[in-house]
């Protein structure tokens, strides 16, 4: 057991992913680091309420799904009515636990002093520390890392009860699967939700004001997934801002929208985005305060207004991806204590867990035309692909982007299950500078959606050949 100390020479406030790597990399550099969390363990949302849950839940859904594909006719895939949601994530409790195993040895392997409490900064070097017992006491820093995470937004006019309309914590709460299933949002949390509880069988019908879920992402990439959604039973509604969301005596509830229209369900799920969890922690004895957005401004090195404070996840907003958040604390630990920084936020790849997944990195085909006069663009539907057959996943599409001069890979788009697998050759290739002839030139198994490569690689050589003909 580490000696608790008055002083460190860093102090992170959250032990998600974010601040548990920027705790892990100042202790492997030979820090002192205190991690702080309201939990009695390390891992934050991401292991008790959001990735985890929601993935594990995922798992589920994607087997029935594939089920209903391959065995329609053979066996039946259908779930009883109001199937209990535990039933569905057996394995839950599981993959906590030994999760949590993992963060908690981690921690204790790299000698950072965990504690859970509740801190409040009162000055630009101390903070108060109160333990569940009521014990407080003042710890003093040289650096700080907020890594409070987020919590979800719950706008006023959307009466959550938790039991009929929910939150994207409380979703994963409920005790049966509902008939119905109205969502609000088309922001990660919602498309992911919306897909898996649709392929549980749930009707789903998710409205946005937006025109496209999912904005961020390459609009053909969306647009399968949008088919695929409907493909699937579910409907999207886009350009319909919802006003309001109340309880309903017969359907469960009501939700209204800005054209003056009502769509029932028995339940909803208001996913209409998250505001960094800062309450209570005295950012303004910091002489900091959150954006207009509700989150905490920092730079390309994660620094705050404040040089000696860094913050990182989801309390400074999107992506607010568990994977970005891990190198945003590692960035953060890295650049406080002056130590090289390679990574380039270019090469951090995105993973949608919806079904079906979907994922990318570098830059999109709007935003490489953007940039450069020309670009390559070469695509591989899984329909051509063996594999894609084999498992029935026709619909899938890898998009590989690259410079037409020296056919460098600029980034990649994926759609289709493995999509967030698949990705990290892209990744590979744009760290390596790597052009897409190696996908050409090298061999890939066969049969696999790794293939793609090969077949998107081609398509961008074709290309590339025609340009020089028409110089």
């Amino acid at each position: 057991m580490t000696t608790p100390r008055t002083r460190y020479e860093l102090v992170v406030i959250g032990a998600g992913p974010a601040g548990q790597k920027a705790a892990v990399q100042a202790s492997k550099s030979g820090h002192s680091v205190l991690l702080v969390d309201r939990a009695a363990a390390p891992g934050g949302e991401c292991v008790h309420r959001g990735t985890i849950p929601s993935k594990t839940l995922r798992e589920s859904a994607l087997y029935l799904a594939g089920l209903k594909q391959r065995a329609a006719g053979i066996v039946s895939s259908e779930l009883n009515a109001h199937t209990r949601v535990e039933s569905l994530m057996k394995r839950l409790d599981h993959v906590l636990r030994a999760h949590e195993n993992f963060i908690r040895s981690q921690t204790e392997r790299n000698a950072i002093e965990f504690q859970r409490g509740r801190v409040r900064f009162l000055g630009p070097h101390e903070l108060e520390l109160a333990q569940p017992g009521g014990e407080k006491r003042v710890v003093g820093s040289d650096f700080f890392v907020i890594a409070s995470g987020s919590r979800p937004r719950l706008p006023p006019e959307m009466q959550i009860d938790h039991e009929q309309i929910l939150d994207s914590d409380s979703i994963l709460s409920l005790l049966y699967l509902p008939q119905s299933l109205t969502v609000l949002g088309a922001g990660v949390i919602a498309c992911e939700f919306a897909t898996i509880f649709q392929a549980l069988g749930v009707k789903v019908t998710m409205i946005d004001k937006s025109a496209r879920p999912l904005s961020f992402l390459d609009e053909e990439i969306t647009e399968r997934f949008v088919k695929a959604f409907a493909a699937m039973g579910g409907t999207w509604l886009p350009g319909r801002k919802p006003v309001g969301c109340r309880l309903d005596g017969i359907a469960g509830t009501a939700t209204t929208l800005d054209d003056g229209s009502t769509i029932v369900s028995e339940k909803t799920l208001v996913a209409l985005g998250r505001s960094a969890s800062v309450a209570g922690l005295g950012l303004e004895a910091l002489g900091l305060a959150v954006n207009e957005r509700g989150y905490i401004p920092v730079d390309a090195n994660l620094r705050t207004a404040l040089a000696h404070v860094y913050a990182a996840g989801d309390v400074i907003g999107p992506p607010a991806l568990a994977a970005s958040a891990m190198e945003q604390g590692r960035r953060a630990a890295r650049h406080m204590f002056g130590l090289p920084l390679h990574t380039s936020s270019d090469t951090i790849p995105s993973g949608i867990y919806t079904i079906p997944e979907m994922s990318c990195v570098g830059i999109s085909e709007a935003e490489a035309t953007r940039r450069h006069v020309a670009v390559l663009v070469g695509r591989a539907r899984f329909s051509e692909l063996v594999r894609g057959q084999i498992s029935g996943d026709t619909e899938g599409l890898l998009k590989l982007v690259a410079d037409p001069a020296t056919g460098k890979v600029l980034g990649a788009q994926i759609i289709g299950e493995g999509a967030t697998e698949l990705i990290h050759l892209a990744q590979l290739a744009m760290l390596g500078g790597m052009s897409v002839d190696t996908f050409v030139d090298n061999v890939f198994n066969f049969p696999t959606l790794a293939e793609a490569y090969r077949v998107a690689a081609l398509d961008c050589i074709a290309q590339r050949a025609k340009l020089r003909l028409a110089s």
